[in-house]
């Protein structure tokens, strides 16, 4: 299963009230380092597929989610569990230190 997209509208329903962890990876379109981060997502995505969800917020598109969480800089990602930030972290970083955030998390 791929990243999925949300937006202001329905961050809620879909981060808030996933029944898994959900990895929340606010980015932009002219953003270097989110791009260099985004293929590396979408392969953790499918490896932790049933266990962790990764959602894309595009930030330019969607100000409000960001803008409650205090995001200053992208990409930022946010780890939500039962709803709540439980921890988060900016810039761009290798899978294998994408990856060990999440297992340290999750």
């Amino acid at each position: 299963m791929a990243t999925m997209k949300a937006t202001d509208a329905d961050f809620d329903s879909v981060v808030r009230q996933s029944d898994v962890p959900v990895i929340v990876d606010f980015w932009a379109e002219w953003c270097g380092p989110c791009r260099q981060i985004g293929p590396s997502l979408e392969e953790l995505s499918d490896e932790y597929a049933g266990k962790v969800r990764i959602v894309k917020v595009n930030v330019d598109e969607n100000p409000d989610a960001p803008a409650q969480l205090g995001v200053r800089g992208i990409p930022a990602l946010f780890m939500f569990k039962d709803g709540q930030v439980v921890s988060n972290r900016m810039g761009a970083a290798p899978k294998a230190s994408l990856k060990a955030w999440i297992d340290e998390s999750i």
